[in-house]
């Protein structure tokens, strides 16, 4: 069975290729997660949405896809263990061709080679820069 950190780091692998172009990793991406689970942005600008099931998260990956972000990669990565075998906090960076880069750190939760919860604590401003799509998230944020 992987490690909590190799998960972890097979995760931001997928992450990396799905923005890539590889939409196969849809449904690899939702494969970490148990069927039930718990995965929350509590930074999210427009409110933290939880996603519950893998279900879900396969949705969530397929909106990703999307974004196609030119030479995505991960860099800057460390795993962190805790007391808690179950628990590992990755910190990163991701990273594009047009010279953005995106701060992170992910708390997960994985019991018995599968995900159960996950804190995304993201730099949701600077992916929408990324994207290009700072200025729809501002409309969203100041609409009355």
């Amino acid at each position: 069975m992987r490690t909590p950190e190799d998960i972890f780091r097979a995760m931001l692998d997928g992450a990396c290729r799905l923005q890539n172009g590889d939409r196969d990793q849809v449904d690899k991406l939702a494969e970490f997660y148990a069927e039930e689970t718990d995965v929350r942005h509590p930074m999210a600008p427009l409110g933290d949405t939880p996603m519950l099931s893998r279900e879900a998260l396969r949705q969530h990956f397929a909106a990703a896809a999307s974004a196609g972000l030119a030479g995505f990669r991960v860099e800057d990565v460390r795993v962190h263990h805790t007391a808690d075998p179950e628990v590992v906090i990755g910190e990163f960076t991701y990273r594009g061709d047009a010279g953005w880069a995106t701060p992170g750190i992910i708390v997960l939760r994985i019991r018995e080679g599968l995900i159960v919860e996950s804190r995304d604590y993201i730099d949701h401003l600077g992916l929408a820069r990324a994207t290009n799509t700072l200025d729809a998230l501002c409309a969203q944020l100041t609409r009355p």
